[in-house]
């Protein structure tokens, strides 16, 4: 019997990373592809405004010692 070479690897590693591929674009299709509703549309200043906001300030915590974390 002939020992696997590297083909046949290569195959494998194929099949699975088209599998794979095939998968999230499913994933990508069912959930992502297309809004639940027509309604569901946001101005575009609006999100830029959203995500492009400074973010908020942090609360620090004091040691014991006076140092912050």
């Amino acid at each position: 019997m002939k020992p696997p070479g590297r083909h046949s690897l290569a195959l494998t590693i194929t099949i699975a990373l088209a599998v794979k591929a095939l998968l999230l674009y499913g994933l990508w299709y069912a959930f992502f592809s297309h809004p639940q509703t027509k309604k569901m549309r946001l101005p575009t200043g609006q999100v830029e405004r959203h995500l492009l906001a400074a973010p908020a300030p942090t609360l620090t915590e004091k040691v014991k010692d006076g140092t912050r974390r």
